[in-house]
C-alpha cells in the first residue's frame, strides 16, 4: 500500500470515499471492482471481462478471483465500518465455492461481526444473478491494531 494513500483511508467515516479503498489496492483496478454506497449498505461489484476467466472450457472465473474480490469486499466494508491508525491485516481467511462462477458480473456484500480492540471478523457473500444462490462465502480476521 502506498503511503499518501493510507492516510485516506483513516478519516471519520463521514468524509471516506468508498471509492478510496479501492485506489489503495491496486488489484483492485485490474479486477474492475466498483463499490456502490447506498446508506450504510455496501455492495461490491465485479463486472465481468474476459481475463478472469479461469477455466475457458467451462468457462469458469478463477478461484482466485473470486478469492481477491472477496477479501477487497470484506477489507472496504471494515473501512466503512470503523476508524483505523493502521491499515488491518489479514490473519487468516476461508473460502467456501459454493458454485461456479458463470461469465457474468458477480456481487458481495460484507458484514463485519466484530470489531475488537485487536482483531475484527467479517463474513461475506457474493452472488451473480440471485443472492439467495451464492457462489462463494468468506470469513475473514483481520489484525487492527499493531500495539
Amino acid at each position: 500500500m502506498t503511503q499518501d494513500i493510507a492516510p485516506a483511508l483513516t478519516r471519520p467515516i463521514e468524509r471516506l470515499n468508498p471509492e478510496d479503498v479501492l485506489k489503495a489496492i491496486p488489484f483492485a483496478g485490474f479486477l474492475g471492482m466498483r463499490l456502490d454506497l447506498a446508506g450504510d449498505e455496501l455492495t461490491a461489484r465485479l463486472p465481468y471481462a474476459p481475463h478472469l476467466i479461469g477455466n475457458p472450457m467451462i468457462p469458469a472465473l478463477h478461484g482466485g478471483v473470486i478469492s481477491a474480490f472477496m477479501e477487497m469486499t470484506a477489507m472496504a466494508q471494515l473501512f466503512l465500518s470503523e476508524t483505523f491508525h493502521h491499515v488491518p491485516k489479514p490473519i487468516d481467511v476461508s473460502i467456501q465455492y459454493l458454485r461456479s462462477g458463470r461469465p457474468v458480473d458477480t456481487f458481495a456484500r460484507a458484514i463485519v461481526n466484530r470489531a475488537g480492540r485487536t482483531v475484527a471478523n467479517v463474513e461475506v457473500q457474493a452472488w451473480q444473478e440471485q443472492r439467495s444462490q451464492p457462489i462463494a462465502k468468506l470469513q475473514t480476521h483481520f489484525l487492527i491494531s499493531v500495539d
